[in-house]
């Protein structure tokens, strides 16, 4: 599988962007390793061991992907931690690569394998060449890409007139987790039941995904309560959204973004997800009216040299506390696998994703479906968000709260039918 044999090629003087090519001195060793957690083995002791690894960044030099086998869990079981740079993978790519890796009966023959077809390596010469000229035509590019942003401003600002836009970026309020990040991160993972959040999204008239960001959007405010920090406003999350099969930009990493509010300021658990799912009706039209290339043009943009030198001065003048907030956290939701699926035999139960965190946004909620359960994956800062345990914990209180709202709902609205 390319994705585990590849690794990135830098251009002399960093003129253009690295290339990938295959590792010819690939060796497994150094990418799959095996460790045991401390007693007693619980999912808290497993979670601070994933943080670790997490924050632990990647070498460079080699394939971008490490495989952690861990044992000494108290039930017996074993989990797999699986680190991949975003350059590699998205949240699609992920969940297909996953697939690629498991089976659906345990003892399944192995996949045949083809021979991996390795492309020519450019020389020092032509990649030099390659980046002065894209250097050269930069302004132009710039040009170019004008054009169609200030297309997406203005319609923003026409769509904001009407009521029918995302919310804007810079307009999140301030919570203890949007600062500068560290390397240092702690992770948490909790599950539910798909068939109670299908309950909810048909009581509320929304889709799953609406009623995973009205969860999330509960579980923060219940968090910020207790710490005593609840802004007046609704957070506001950045939801990742795929573009592969819409994008014309080569790459493995096709994902956009939308911004929508998760109405943290209404307390009403159905009123949230029903404030969440008409708000996103619109959010989605607006997103889609935004050209995906557009984005991913600005992304590529800048010369890996300036970029990293703009980061690291970002980082150090902690830039990312002086400005209004882009947005408060990630929040994505992936599809799985609707059936058992099984890993060198083992079946899986439960696929935990973690997602990266960035400045300004120290936290990271991502779920996955995996054979009718939802397993959510937390992934933080942890100077920013330091008891994490207690968001993720907050995400299946509140949707048993949205359950017993909804039993409580139904006979209101029966006796104003005249139902009784």
């Amino acid at each position: 599988m390319p994705e585990f044999l590849r690794t990135l090629h830098t251009v002399p003087l960093h003129l253009d962007h690295p290339v990938w090519v295959i590792d010819e001195e690939f060796d497994i060793d150094r990418h799959v390793r095996r460790l045991a957690v401390p007693s007693p083995g619980g999912e808290e002791e497993l979670a601070e061991i994933v943080g670790h690894l997490a924050g632990i960044p990647l070498d460079r030099s080699r394939p971008l992907w490490e495989m952690w086998v861990i044992e000494g869990l108290a039930n017996g079981q074993i989990a797999v931690f699986t680190k991949m740079h975003h350059a590699t993978v998205d949240g699609v790519s992920g969940a297909n690569l996953v697939s690629n890796l498991c089976s659906l009966e345990p003892e399944a023959p192995p996949v045949p394998s083809e021979p991996l077809q390795h492309d020519r390596v450019p020389s020092d010469l032509e990649l030099a060449a390659r980046g002065a000229l894209t250097a050269a035509t930069r302004p132009l590019d710039f040009a170019k890409l004008l054009l169609p942003s200030a297309g997406i401003v203005t319609t923003w600002v026409g769509r904001a007139r009407s009521g029918k836009a995302m919310p804007a970026p810079f307009t999140a309020p301030r919570t203890s987790f949007n600062g500068t990040v560290t390397g240092h991160r702690s992770a948490a993972f909790v599950d539910f039941d798909l068939d109670e959040v299908k309950q909810v999204k048909a009581a509320a008239g929304a889709t799953v995904n609406d009623v995973v960001l009205g969860l999330v959007g509960g579980a923060l405010r219940r968090y910020l309560e207790e710490r005593e920090e609840l802004p007046s406003s609704s957070l506001v999350a950045m939801v990742p959204v795929s573009v592969h099969g819409k994008s014309r930009r080569a790459g493995s990493n096709k994902v956009s973004g939308m911004f929508t509010k998760l109405y943290t300021d209404i307390e009403d658990p159905l009123e949230r997800i029903r404030a969440i799912a008409e708000t996103n009706a619109d959010v989605k039209e607006h997103h889609h009216a935004i050209d995906a290339d557009t984005l991913q043009d600005w992304a590529q943009f800048a010369a890996p040299r300036t970029f990293a030198m703009a980061v690291r001065v970002y980082s150090k003048l902690r830039l990312a506390e002086r400005h209004p907030v882009v947005h408060n956290l990630v929040v994505s939701n992936v599809p799985g696998p609707p059936v058992p699926v099984y890993f060198m035999g083992a079946r899986i139960e439960a696929l935990y994703p973690l997602g990266p965190v960035f400045h300004g946004a120290g936290l990271n909620i991502t779920v996955m479906s995996n054979d009718g359960r939802m397993n959510v994956g937390l992934l933080a800062c942890r100077e920013l968000v330091p008891a994490v345990w207690d968001l993720a914990r907050h995400i299946p209180s509140e949707l048993e709260a949205t359950l017993e709202a909804m039993s409580v709902a139904k006979p209101r609205r029966n006796r104003r039918a005249g139902l009784e």
